[in-house]
This record gives C-alpha cells, sequence and structure tokens, in this order.
C-alpha cells in the first residue's frame, strides 16, 4: 500500500492526535511513555537517536528499539539525529519496522549537537536538509516528519518550513525558540512564528514550547491553529498534564517504578525522572536528594521514594487550617506541578550576585566557585567534595605542567629530551638512545646485545675473535636485532 501523507498520515495513522510527548534524550524511554500514555498522551517519540551508531551498533539498536518493541507504545515516531543522508536513510530502514514515522531532529541546540554537528546547527544548510529529506521520502516505507526550531525572522522560519514540506516531510513540529535560547536564556517561544508556519504550510503541524498546564494547550491550538501540542519539561513534572489534573507526586512516582519493574532501563533514567517528579519536595528535603544521587539499586530508588511519601504524609497530617503553599508555588510541594526554569538574572541573584556583575552566565557564580565555597559549587562538583572533604576546586592550586616541545601533552619531568613518553619514545627508538625519566632503555639493550654476541662468538670462534676479523653484515644483523 502507498504510505499515506500529509492530513491522511495524522488523522489515520497517528489517529488525530493532540497531545504529544516530545522526544527527550534518555527520558522519553518506553517505561516513561506508557505512563505519559496511560495519563493522556496520544502519540510519542522515542528519545532522540544518533544514526550513526544506530547503523553501526546492534547492541544500541537493541537497547533503543528493538527490545523495546510494546504494542501499546503506538503510534511511535522515532527520531535520529543525522548529517549525512545516506547514513540517516540507513538506520532509518532499520527502525521504520517498529515506528508510525521517521523523525530528523533539526532541534537539538546543546553543545554536543554543535561539535556532532546535527540538531539545530543544521538549520542553513538547506540543501543538505533537502538531500537527507528527499532521499528518505524516496526509500522509506514510512513518512518522514521533522522537529526545527525557529529563525529570529518569521519570514526566514517561514521559508525553511517550506522548503522542508516540499522536499517530502508530512509533518512539522515547531519549537518556538531559536537555537540560543536554552538552559536560563530559554526566554518564552514564539507562538506567532509557529502561528505563521502552520499558515504557510499544508502539512500538519505540532507546536513545542510553553506548555505547562492543559489549558496552555487548549491556548496554544486556538491561537496557532496547529494539529496538535507536544510537552517536554510539563510533561516530566507532571505526566498527568494531558489529563488536565495536578495528582500526588508519590502516585506518579509509584506508577512508574511499577512500569520500570516490568520494563527496565537504566538506573540514570529512573533517577533524573524521580528528580523531575520531586523536584520541589527535594528543595525541602535536601538529605534524601543526596541519598536519591547516591543509590546504585531500583530497590534502593524505591526505598528513597517510600521515604519521601511518608516525610510529605507528616507533614500534611500536620498541616495547619487555611495554610498555602510556600517559595510562591501554586500547589504545595507534594503536588504534580510546573517548574518555571528562573532566567539569568534570577539565578546570578540566586547565587549572591547581580546579573551585571556576572553577564549572562547565570547558573553559578564563577569566581566563589574557584574558591571553593561548596555552598556555590555546581551539582558534580559538591559530589566530588562529599567524596573528598579535602578537595579543592582553587584553579590556582592545580598543579602546572611543562609541555612537550613536539605536541603539548605534559611533558615527564624527568625526561632527557624534554618530551611527553609517546613522543620521547620515537625519538629514542630512532637515536637508539637512553630515557632513564621514562624508562626507555634502548642504548642500553642494544650495547647488551652487542656485547652479548661478541660473547657468543668468542666462545665459536677464539682465532678469529683475536684476528678482529668481524663481517660487517654481521654487525648489521646484530643492530637490527638490537633495534628489535
Amino acid at each position: 500500500m502507498p504510505k499515506l501523507r500529509g492530513e491522511a498520515f495524522w488523522r489515520e495513522t497517528l489517529r488525530s492526535a493532540h497531545y504529544v510527548v516530545a522526544p527527550m534524550v534518555d527520558q522519553s524511554e518506553l517505561a516513561w511513555r506508557l505512563l505519559s500514555r496511560r495519563h493522556g498522551a496520544q502519540l510519542c517519540y522515542t528519545p532522540m537517536l544518533h544514526a550513526q551508531v544506530f547503523l553501526r551498533d546492534a547492541n544500541y539498536r537493541r537497547e533503543n528499539l528493538y527490545d523495546e518493541a510494546c504494542p501499546e507504545d503506538r503510534p511511535l515516531i522515532v527520531q535520529f539525529c543525522a548529517n549525512d543522508p545516506e547514513v540517516f536513510v540507513q538506520a532509518a530502514l532499520l527502525a521504520q519496522d517498529y515506528c508510525d514515522a521517521i523523525d530528523l531532529n533539526l532541534g537539538c541546540p546543546q553543545m554536543i549537537a554543535k561539535r556532532g554537528h546535527y540538531g539545530a546547527f543544521l538549520q542553513e544548510e538547506w540543501d543538505l536538509l533537502q538531500r537527507m529529506i528527499l532521499l528518505a521520502n524516496e526509500k522509506l516505507s514510512v513518512p518522514i516528519t521533522c522537529k526545527i526550531r525557529v529563525f529570529p525572522e518569521i519570514d526566514k522560519t517561514v521559508k525553511y518550513a517550506q522548503m522542508l514540506e516540499k522536499a517530502g516531510c508530512q509533518l512539522l513540529t515547531v519549537h518556538g525558540r531559536t537555537k540560543e535560547q536554552k538552559g536560563p536564556l530559554a526566554g518564552v517561544a514564539s507562538w506567532e512564528h509557529i502561528q505563521a508556519v502552520r499558515k504557510a504550510v499544508s502539512i500538519p503541524v505540532f507546536a513545542n514550547g510553553n506548555i505547562q498546564c492543559l489549558s496552555d494547550v487548549e491556548e496554544c491550538i486556538r491561537k496557532t491553529g496547529v494539529h496538535g501540542v507536544m510537552s517536554a519539561e510539563g510533561n516530566l513534572h507532571n505526566p498527568a498534564l494531558f489529563e488536565g489534573r495536578n495528582p500526588l507526586v508519590w502516585e506518579m512516582a509509584e506508577e512508574y517504578l511499577e512500569i520500570v519493574q516490568k520494563y527496565p532501563c537504566p538506573l540514570s533514567y529512573v533517577r533524573a525522572h524521580l528528580f523531575k517528579l520531586w523536584h520541589h519536595t527535594l528543595q525541602v528535603y535536601q538529605q534524601l536528594r543526596e541519598e536519591l544521587a547516591k543509590v546504585k539499586t531500583l530497590e534502593g530508588i524505591v526505598d528513597v521514594n517510600r521515604e519521601l511519601k511518608l516525610r510529605c504524609q507528616e507533614e500534611i497530617a500536620n498541616q495547619k487550617e487555611g495554610e498555602k503553599p510556600k517559595e510562591g508555588l501554586p500547589f504545595f510541594h507534594w503536588i504534580c506541578q510546573p517548574y518555571i526554569r528562573p532566567g539569568p538574572k534570577v539565578r546570578c541573584k540566586e547565587n549572591g550576585a547581580s546579573g551585571t556583575e556576572r553577564g549572562v552566565r547565570g547558573k553559578r557564580a564563577l569566581e566563589e566557585e574557584e574558591d571553593g565555597n561548596s555552598e556555590l559549587l555546581s551539582k558534580n562538583k559538591q559530589k566530588k567534595k562529599l567524596r573528598n572533604p579535602n578537595k579543592s576546586f582553587d584553579p590556582s592550586l592545580k598543579p602546572k605542567y611543562a609541555k612537550c616541545d613536539q605536541c603539548g601533552n605534559p611533558k615527564g619531568n624527568k625526561c632527557v629530551f624534554n618530551m611527553c613518553r609517546g613522543c620521547c619514545k620515537k625519538r629514542a627508538f630512532r637515536e637508539t638512545a637512553d630515557c632513564p625519566g621514562h624508562g626507555l632503555l634502548f642504548k642500553t639493550k642494544y650495547e647488551k646485545s652487542l656485547s652479548w654476541q661478541s660473547s657468543q662468538r668468542v666462545i665459536q670462534n677464539p682465532e678469529r675473535s683475536r684476528r678482529g676479523d668481524v663481517d660487517v653484515g654481521e654487525t648489521a644483523l646484530l643492530k637490527e636485532a638490537g633495534d628489535s
């Protein structure tokens, strides 16, 4: 049968999905997708998969898609990041039997995408994107879709979307932020850009950005006219977002952990989900936050979750009548609710510095962090500090290394050539020299070899040795033996 396109694909294959769970690296795994589907999600994406790794690594395919095949997990779209048409299509051919469409990630703004040259960092390479989508549209038995970020200019964003449609994209997800809008600089997504794209193309469009609750979904559809709305952060903090309710956190956490028992996933995924679900509660019970970070087994995570539940239930029992949520939260911290990411100025003030003093860097106050103030260290450095209380992150205390004359790596302190071990070994071998500092004794071993060979000749032919008759060819062979 010919594959469905555009509106027919959205209506029949995707079952007119309005509520969509976004592709999230290490976060939209099967267990989380099933939880989200139980609570209103109508369409899910896999985590972003690396096309080249998927193509060459059978274990990667099995762990991320093949072993996760589940009848309840449909409709499903598999998302790839790629920058080569052939690699992208070959990977998609291996995945197409396990999904309803293949999505090309053109929206990832992270540094890893910049280094790997994929995601939002391909949005200026229109010729390459056309070739990728044209080839995929021709070769695949399922439709090709794309997820993009916008340009600052609406006109350029519209032309970008039209180019992708013309190349063969059958559904477009538009994240209403530019690739520079991420982390503390995320800001508000532009629904105006999304609305303009929706009016300019004839294929279905999903909106992404500013979705924290069901009323946001309804307002976005009303203002932009899109076919569906995708949620990432909002879904992670409240998997029942598309049901329009705010359940108790432990209800969602316990249900998720039950699904994980049936459909296992890496422990890091589970821990990350509980950090999101319990985000506001873990600000209150910092000790349990540390325990959740350190625990090494699923049973340990279940225990921490149970303890969090007991603490919250005890707090509810002792609650005074008329008491209101603290920290400006709309609900008490044990209820699933949105997390509003603070902007750079707010972050800087939280770290005890004004925005103008620290510029746009908002994660932490760098000067204080470098001085070793544990209250202002990053979470990873705080963990290292817990393991080793004497550890210092002051850059002035770091040892200074002299560089190798050849390659710039740290040189050996006792190297006779002032080189790193690799460069020293090459030179010592080439010149038949010794470097005691690196334990390289080419000259010594060569001389010992010659001495041994000479002693053997004396034993075998003492008269010839007394006359000094040593064959030139023998000397060359001896040297070669010494080198080896």
